[in-house]
């Protein structure tokens, strides 16, 4: 299915939908559940990156936010009602990045009929979708509860592991291996600064393509033939399956991702652990500039 759907599209759904309000700020763990609170999409149930849509983080493997152990992901779908039917529908306030993260593990677990609010909260509300308010609560988990069963299946999209890179970057960082896209700003690419991690810079060989560059002015989406064509530039005649997506956390790296399925370019994968995770070793190469 198309992974973006549009605020009419939502609201023409039939059929069992769960929305999902991811909304989260890398700096306020708390701020997602505050912003739910204050107003969400009627119905919808809100998870935690920190929460549900991470593990719990080692310090050295898996990065700042590790992938969650599938059985734990699959249980927390089924705790909002979700079945092998249900459509998912996810949301954020920041262009997509958080709700590309849920689509990609909705995938990751097998679960084909997952979708991103294209705009966001932002595109609801310009389309003159109302909001609804509730009193914040001391659950991560506030929505409503209603017994579920979804089935652990085969994964719909490839990942890298830590091995995996090592190994790249240790072949001279093949162009004819893999296109490694770094989905973080320009500026945390090149070392200039690092708000998040302890050290700065990047995967050597890895190229840049800020996540930002997906969106048009409104913060949706750009269309699927610029999309490809930019892609396409990148990619250089590479097959989709030969792009490795990191970011600072894994992240914005499904941001690109879903970009690229977006424009039609299917297959390429996430190394989850991104530069949080390769930087957590010193013996590892550091590139700056």
């Amino acid at each position: 299915m198309n992974p973006l759907i549009t605020a009419a599209e939502l609201v023409a759904q039939e059929g069992h939908v769960i929305v999902v309000d991811v909304r989260h700020d890398l700096n306020d763990p708390t701020a997602g559940l505050r912003a739910y609170a204050s107003g969400h999409l009627p119905q919808a149930v809100f998870l935690s990156v920190d929460e549900d849509l991470s593990g719990e983080p080692t310090g050295l493997n898996g990065g700042r936010h590790p992938l969650p152990r599938p059985d734990d992901f699959v249980a927390r779908l089924n705790a909002i009602g979700g079945t092998d039917e249900t459509l998912f529908i996810a949301y954020d306030d920041s262009g997509g990045a958080f709700a590309a993260r849920f689509w990609w593990l909705c995938r990751w677990i097998g679960h084909l009929k997952v979708g991103v609010l294209n705009g966001g909260l932002k595109a609801w509300t310009t389309a003159g979708g109302l909001l609804q308010a509730d009193e914040p609560q001391a659950s991560a988990n506030p929505g409503p509860k209603r017994a579920g069963k979804i089935a652990l299946r085969p994964s719909l999209t490839p990942r890298w592991n830590l091995e995996t890179m090592e190994a790249w970057v240790a072949s001279g960082s093949s162009p004819e291996i893999a296109l490694v896209l770094d989905a973080r700003s320009l500026e945390r690419y090149r070392g200039d600064h690092e708000p998040l991690d302890p050290v700065a810079g990047h995967i050597p060989g890895a190229v840049c393509r800020p996540s930002s560059s997906n969106l048009d002015a409104d913060g949706c989406f750009k269309a699927p033939s610029q999309l490809r064509d930019e892609f396409e530039q990148l990619l250089q005649g590479r097959d989709p399956t030969e792009v490795i997506h990191s970011c600072g956390s894994g992240i914005t790296a499904c941001h690109n991702l879903l970009a690229m399925e977006a424009a039609g370019l299917t297959g390429s994968s996430l190394y989850p652990g991104s530069w949080s995770e390769w930087c957590a070793a010193s013996h590892r190469p550091v590139a700056v500039g």
